[in-house]
Formats: structure tokens, sequence, C-alpha cells
């Protein structure tokens, strides 16, 4: 999904390119490609901000990340061909949940601004569960500002 990946402070950002495939026939994003965006975000998020392997949480832990509460403000269209910015913010890590914020930007212009609620659901019964231990520490490192991106010696399970 991403072109480049960095942490700034507290906020994990992922700047994408703008697809054919995301737009509309006005080549501006169709706004439901935004919420595949933030799917992509979380799992750049895992992969490249926490150093926890996203498709391995799911096939081998089964643990996902459903959004179970979504509010989006759309401020200006995003278009075919930029390179827009996904900063996601940890904003509170519940028992089982977390709340995120989204800031969608393109050259500093705000574009969108999303605030949604991820539960942590065990795929086998379906049911919500608490954040396992070891990902709750580093979302709180991620919180505390003590996560460095470039540090490659964190496990990827």
């Amino acid at each position: 999904m991403s072109q480049n990946c960095r942490i700034l402070g507290d906020t994990f950002h992922s700047d994408m390119l703008v697809r054919f495939s995301h737009c509309d026939p006005a080549g501006i994003v169709f706004y439901p490609q935004y919420f595949i965006m933030f799917n992509g975000l979380v799992e750049d998020w895992f992969n490249q901000g926490l150093g926890v392997n996203y498709a391995r949480t799911i096939t081998e832990h089964r643990l996902g990340f459903p959004i179970v509460k979504l509010e989006c403000d759309f401020i200006a269209p995003s278009k075919i061909g930029e390179i827009i910015t996904l900063a996601l913010k940890l904003e509170r890590l519940g028992k089982s949940s977390m709340e995120i914020t989204v800031v969608c930007s393109y050259k500093q212009e705000e574009r969108l601004r999303a605030r949604f609620v991820l539960v942590t659901m065990n795929l086998d019964t379906q049911r919500a569960q608490p954040i396992p231990d070891d990902l709750r520490a580093l979302m709180q490192a991620f919180q505390e500002e003590q996560l460095d991106i470039n540090n490659h010696n964190r496990g990827n399970s």
C-alpha cells in the first residue's frame, strides 16, 4: 500500500499514491476507497510501525481487528496521481479496543479526518478478547513516542 512510512512523535505516517482504481469517473477518490485505505494503513502500522506481522497475527494467532465504530469528515477531494499522506494516531487503548484518528492530507492541505474504534477479536469464536500483553506493550510504547521505526530488532511475530 505505502510508498514511505515513518513515525513522527506519536503518529505513524504513510504516503500513498492515489491510483485510478481508487477514483470515480471524475478522477477523485470514491469515498468508500478511503475505508479500504484505512485498513491498509492499520496493516502498515502493525507491520512497519509496531514490527508485528499482521498477516501472521490473523492466520496463525487468529486475531482480527474489525472496525466497530467510524466517523469521517470529508474536507476536500483527493485526485488521481496525488501522493497523499495518511497519519494514524492511537488516541485510546482499552481492554480489547483501540480508538484511532486518521488525518489524510496532500501538501499540508487536510483532505479527510476520521476517528474509528477497532476491537481485538478472536477469529475462531468471533468474540472480542483482550489485547495481548505483548501487542499492548508495543502500542503503549508507540503512544509514548518510544518506538524507532528503523529499529529492526523487534520481533516480527
